[in-house]
């Protein structure tokens, strides 16, 4: 038994089984709606239901209010279809069809970049290669049937081997094992790729990337999927970190603003340390951009991050006159950590 869904403003149709969420459904028919974290924590995949009934699981109240609940909007990440649907949520436009595959990776490097983020890089299969757009996220399959997503770093030109920023999460099972016992050839299954976050090429307006800690791995294969393709669009990349130290790559951003006169490369520390000589811009990234912007009407935004990052930067952002639909986000959420 399955439901149909009904799509508006495009009038498109897919099935979902009971056992899925809408998102979820609509991965599997290939159709893209807008979705970011898949566990009810980032609010990118809110929507209306206009004709039937959902089930709402877990999620996060900060996200969605009661009172929207009670006025049609969901969450279509945690909402699981009881009869057939119609609902209100743009489309987004991906030309080339991609759809989610499971396939190994052989663990090819591991670098730490800092003591608490390692660069991994995985090699496909030579019979395999994976579609996807700069920006976008992989899942770690894991052997008790839990999941882990982390983003891609590459840029979708160098699909032979993909590049993943990982920060250790004190208790978290996935990322200390990673750290302190995962080796080199290592087999690992993912499946992918995931997410909206990618950039929006038919726009031919000026980018402001904001990076929070390892929400910069997203956002580098998009800037180097943008240099591949010789678009000219400027660019003003905006880092956010505690400390130099959590600055990784940050030769990699200088080289981009010496060789490419339309990337500007703007490093902000919040707690620099007096061994850190940091001469550079102080405080909180997102404060820095309003700091540097009367208006950011004619701008589109690229923010990604933890949570609360992205949630306070979007609506100080729009307060400053972005508009709402030049906001891309992609909030960072962790599994909880293993009980001890």
């Amino acid at each position: 038994m399955s439901y149909t869904i009904k799509l508006l403003p495009s009038g498109h149709t897919f099935q979902a089984k009971p056992s899925q969420t809408i998102v979820e459904a609509a991965i599997d028919a290939g159709i893209h709606l807008p979705y970011g974290c898949r566990n009810g924590a980032c609010g990118a995949c809110k929507g209306k239901v206009v004709e039937g009934k959902v089930h709402l699981e877990d999620y996060q109240s900060s996200v969605i209010s009661e009172e929207e609940i009670k006025n049609g909007m969901t969450l279509f990440c945690c909402a699981i279809a009881t009869e057939n649907l119609t609902i209100e949520i743009k489309e987004l436009a991906i030309t080339n069809n991609i759809r989610p595959k499971i396939f190994p990776v052989r663990v090819e490097a591991l670098e730490k970049l800092t003591h608490d983020v390692m660069l991994m890089k995985l090699k496909l299969p030579s019979t395999d290669k994976l579609q996807f757009v700069a920006g976008q996220y992989l899942e770690f399959l894991l052997k008790d049937g839990k999941r882990r997503a982390f983003s891609i770093a590459s840029p979708s030109h160098e699909s032979n081997v993909l590049e993943i920023h990982l920060r250790l999460i004190p208790g978290g099972e996935f990322t200390e094992y990673v750290f302190k016992e995962m080796k080199e050839k290592s087999i690992l299954r993912v499946e992918g790729p995931f997410g909206n976050f990618f950039l929006r090429e038919e726009s031919l307006k000026p980018i402001i990337f904001v990076a929070g800690g390892t929400g910069f791995a997203p956002i580098k294969g998009m800037i180097e999927e943008s240099i591949q393709k010789g678009m000219r669009r400027p660019i003003k990349l905006y880092r956010g970190a505690r400390i130099l130290e959590d600055l990784y790559m940050d030769e990699l951003c200088k080289k981009w603003a010496n060789e490419y006169s339309h990337i500007e490369y703007i490093p902000v520390l919040s707690e620099s340390l007096k061994e850190d000589k940091w001469m550079g811009r102080k405080g909180l990234v997102h404060e820095a951009v309003l700091e540097d912007f009367e208006n950011l009407n004619d701008y589109q935004m690229y923010c990604c991050g933890a949570p609360q990052m992205v949630e306070v930067a979007h609506k100080a952002f729009i307060a400053h006159g972005l508009p709402e639909d030049e906001f891309f986000s992609d909030a960072f959420t962790f599994a909880a950590p293993t009980k001890k």
